[in-house]
């Protein structure tokens, strides 16, 4: 299994933020050839009275590493990837790795 884990930081309009990302670019990311399955959370914790780190988390599950390549170089890849900036001010921090479960 290949995980994409995607950090948004805190936009500086969330009011526009949040229902973009929740209809416009959910329905560029469930178009993804080989996407197993995503999901997202707005509500981002930390420690005991700390702020949280991020405004948003993404992950999505694919098969394997060439799967996920596959996915973000296809033209739905690059239509999500280029829709980032319609909603997101300032870049957000994307990781992906393989998941070796114990």
């Amino acid at each position: 299994m290949h995980k994409i884990l995607v950090l948004y930081p805190h936009p500086q309009d969330a009011a526009k933020f949040r229902p973009y990302y929740e209809t416009t670019h959910m329905d560029l990311v469930a178009k993804l050839p080989g996407i197993l399955g995503y999901r997202y959370s707005f509500d981002v914790g930390a420690g005991p009275g700390e702020p949280a780190p991020f405004y948003c988390v993404f992950e999505a599950d694919f098969a394997d590493a060439a799967a996920f390549g596959a996915a973000m170089g296809s033209p739905a890849g690059a239509k999500v990837a280029g829709d980032a900036p319609n909603f997101a001010t300032t870049p957000a921090t994307v990781v992906h790795y393989e998941v070796t479960e114990g």
